[in-house]
């Protein structure tokens, strides 16, 4: 039986650099005591390689990140000769933001070399200051890219989308979202070479979906949504790379992360996950329901009456259904009420 899992424009970065320039002394960071080499680092733009997703697109300076990069310590890096000259002003390609707008990073230390931890890479990383809970302890640690419990916990999925980001002996700091402490520290020190999702053979693809959606299943029986829902949106990224008409499976995982959607409050993704669904297979019950509930919850009723309508057509004793129903058309009654309230003010 299924499981019902409900899973820039650029911005001008010269505000930055005047935040960061107006007090230099303040912002002198502790790590520079761990810098190998003295000097000013080379100012080329770091580049950024995105996982293959169709939907992703680079974004410079996602909106609201500037709140994550004003939270960043200054810049660390000292004069090897007089201890009372001022640091350079932090150069905008010391910043990285991350093209979601998850988190921004400040590159402490570069790395060397192009290439960067890919699906498979087995990572040896020295980490700081993250919040607990967050899968990542202080200290040496090693993580493997794209497999592990680990990316099941809170911060799982942004400390993997940072290590994509990161060179070998890279040392960054990171504004992480909702963590008002001082930025958390985390250095790359080396890494096996991995593959792109891209690279991998189609039954390789479907295996680690496969393994994905087992996990999304069990997270969910425990009570753990959110990590549910990023198994099945995983397990989907791998499976849209496929040639169509595409693993079969896409539709149980948008049907289940409908479910993860709903119970984590995001109706319209739920709506938008089911449409998948229906494009597929129209008559699927619980991608009906579930979408009904979701209009329901967007205020869109006759929409919500229709897909719910719809599961009682084919199926007359869905309980749920036949209780969703009802409250659809309570709400219905309360808006039309207060809508004739409304125009009877109007006329008065």
């Amino acid at each position: 039986m299924e499981m019902p899992p409900i899973g820039p424009a650029g911005e001008d970065t010269t505000q930055l650099q005047q935040q960061w320039e107006k007090n230099p002394q303040e912002n002198l960071d502790s790590t520079a005591r761990i810098r190998q080499q003295p000097g000013d680092p080379p100012t080329e733009i770091l580049e950024l390689r995105v996982s293959p997703d169709p939907d992703g697109q680079f974004i410079e300076n996602p909106p609201g990140t500037e709140k994550l990069a004003a939270g960043l310590q200054g810049d660390s890096d000292k004069s090897h000769g007089a201890s009372s000259e001022m640091p350079e002003p932090l150069q905008v390609s010391d910043l990285w933001y991350c093209p979601d707008g998850s988190f921004v990073k400040k590159i402490i230390v570069r790395g060397h070399g192009l290439d960067k931890p890919k699906l498979g890479s087995h990572c040896r990383v020295l980490a700081f200051g993250f919040p607990f809970g967050s899968g990542l302890p202080d200290g040496w640690t090693e993580l493997t890219m794209g497999l592990g419990p680990w990316r099941e916990e809170t911060w799982g999925e942004l400390i993997e989308k940072c290590l994509e980001s990161m060179c070998q002996e890279e040392e960054a700091e990171l504004q992480l979202p909702g963590h008002s402490g001082p930025p958390a520290r985390l250095s790359l020190a080396s890494f096996t070479q991995g593959r792109d999702s891209w690279e991998l053979e189609a039954s390789e693809k479907e295996a680690l979906a496969r393994e994905e959606r087992t996990r999304g299943t069990e997270l969910f029986r425990t009570g753990n949504t959110e990590g549910a829902a990023r198994c099945y949106g995983r397990a989907l990224r791998l499976l849209l790379t496929l040639p169509p008409p595409g693993s079969p499976d896409r539709t149980v995982l948008h049907a289940n992360l409908a479910a993860c959607q709903l119970l984590l409050g995001q109706p319209q993704l739920a709506a938008r996950s089911c449409d998948r669904v229906l494009e597929r297979e129209p008559g699927h019950l619980k991608a009906l329901y579930r979408r009904g509930v979701a209009q329901a919850a967007l205020g869109n009723l006759e929409k919500a009456t229709a897909d719910l309508k719809k599961v009682l057509a084919v199926d007359p004793k869905n309980r749920a259904a036949q209780e969703e129903l009802g409250k659809v058309i309570i709400q219905g009654k309360k808006q039309d009420a207060r809508l004739a309230k409304g125009l009877c003010k109007m006329f008065r």
